[in-house]
């Protein structure tokens, strides 16, 4: 049995919201084993007082960093450095970068050109250079959104009607969290790769299909658009079809899609 990737998770405490963590740690644990987990700031700062109480609960190694200008954040330099060091020194197969900051974007390119994954996670304002610069990028209040809408819509009928203090108050959500990449662009591009792509039938692998979205589209996750699964995602688009055939082992289902009939 096949080890699972080494990780590095890299923290910019001064750029992302501690209310993110959850979301931060359990998608890193669901690319493989998370041996690094550094997170950078100045610990001095007020400010730093709602990451504090994660530090433990998730395993976090802080990295104290001065600033040591007003307006600058201090910690670029600090998760550069380190970074470099983890990729000479340490057994690792990607790094996890979590920052909105597009500073970061000449790094991720140059740990890809080692040979390395790079993951990035940030709020949708993260400037296009760093997203591109990923294999994949988690849009984290876009993510947050839908997971505490689906915690809402989940509970009874009657707790939602009286506004139980327990559930995240709306204000609390990110209202303009919206993916960087919009569902019609997606619409567009899965149409053209159709096109392109299929056989004399007009019939696609939707696995394939979906593995070519992701690499034209960093950051491309269904969930961004409430979908668990890539092809609920397409089957919600009414000008494609879906079906299922046996595979060659007779036991596993296929899924191809095509544009449909008109």
């Amino acid at each position: 049995m096949k080890d699972e990737n080494k990780y590095a998770l890299l923290i910019d405490a001064e750029n992302v919201s501690s209310k993110y963590i959850e979301i931060v740690t359990k998608e890193a644990q669901t690319l493989g084993n998370v041996t690094i987990r550094r997170i950078y700031g100045d610990w001095t700062a007020s400010a730093k007082n709602s990451w504090k109480d994660s530090l433990l609960e998730n395993s976090l190694s802080p990295i104290q960093q001065y600033s040591y200008t007003v307006g600058k954040n201090s910690s670029d330099s600090a998760m550069i450095i380190d970074a470099m060091d983890i990729l000479y020194t340490n057994d690792v197969d990607g790094f996890i970068i979590v920052s909105s900051d597009s500073d970061f974007t000449k790094l991720a390119m140059r740990l890809r050109e080692s040979g390395k994954r790079v993951i990035g996670m940030g709020e949708s304002k993260t400037p296009t250079p760093f997203v591109r610069a990923c294999e994949q990028f988690k849009t984290l209040d876009v993510l947050y959104k839908n997971h505490h809408s689906e915690q809402k819509s989940s509970l009874p009928e009657r707790v939602r009607k009286q506004n139980i203090k327990c559930v995240t108050p709306e204000k609390a959500l990110p209202k303009e969290a919206q993916p960087i990449t919009n569902l019609h662009a997606i619409k567009a591009t899965v149409i053209s790769l159709l096109e392109e792509n299929s056989d004399e039938d007009g019939w696609m692998y939707l696995s394939e299909l979906g593995n070519m979205i992701q690499k034209l589209y960093s950051d491309f996750d269904c969930r961004n658009y409430g979908f668990h699964k890539f092809g609920k995602l397409i089957e919600s688009f009414p000008e494609l079809q879906t079906r299922k055939d046996d595979s060659s082992n007779g036991i596993t289902k296929i899924v191809l899609v095509r544009r449909r009939e008109e």
